[in-house]
């Protein structure tokens, strides 16, 4: 079910279903980057202004579903307009500013985006440029990231299946073990997650 906190800035209402706090595991496929089932935390927060802050974090999982290394972490705010036209700005780990644009899905909890624009320092990695779909699916967050790079057209590249976890509950290892268990379960690219 999804909740609207009594304090939520009206117009962040179409994006209710993103907040929380948000843990599960997914699939990182890229050329030139090892292909690694990941653990993820994600974290939709608001203070009652017009916009959603968020803060992610992955990290490699070995064959057993333990942390192995970190992936990438990246923030950032999300906005909606009146017309469900969605904007968000985020920042990663490695370098880089994107300015993402995109739209609510008309009667489904689903919004996709599309780089509008991207900043680089001089040490991040190639990157063009990158696609994101983000659905509600009964009762869990789920979604599928594409990327390109000079030398790599836009293709999927990570998807991940998050489950809500109450700020009373605390995720063990052990429960990340399991959903990385469950990975074979996943769709390389994703996609079929909200077909």
């Amino acid at each position: 079910m999804i909740e609207i906190p009594s304090d939520l800035h009206p117009d962040l209402v179409p994006l209710a279903f993103l907040l929380g706090h948000w843990e599960g595991a997914g699939v990182f496929d890229f050329p030139g980057d090892q292909k690694a089932n990941f653990g993820q935390e994600a974290i939709f927060t608001h203070d009652g202004r017009d916009f959603i802050e968020y803060v992610s974090h992955t990290w490699a999982l070995d064959s057993e579903g333990r942390k192995v290394r970190p992936i990438e972490t990246e923030s950032g705010f999300w906005r909606i307009g009146k017309d469900r036209k969605v904007e968000v700005v985020m920042v990663r780990d490695q370098g880089v500013v994107e300015v993402w644009y995109g739209e609510l899905a008309d009667q489904k909890p689903q919004i996709d985006l599309a780089t509008d624009a991207v900043a680089r320092t001089a040490s991040s990695g190639p990157y063009s440029g990158g696609k994101r779909l983000y659905g509600y699916v009964k009762g869990d967050l789920m979604w599928v990231g594409e990327k390109s790079t000079p030398e790599v057209p836009l293709r999927p590249y990570m998807s991940a299946h998050l489950k809500k976890v109450s700020s009373a509950v605390t995720v063990t290892p052990e429960q990340v073990e399991d959903w990385a268990k469950d990975l074979g379960d996943l769709p390389d690219d994703g996609i079929a997650f909200f077909k």
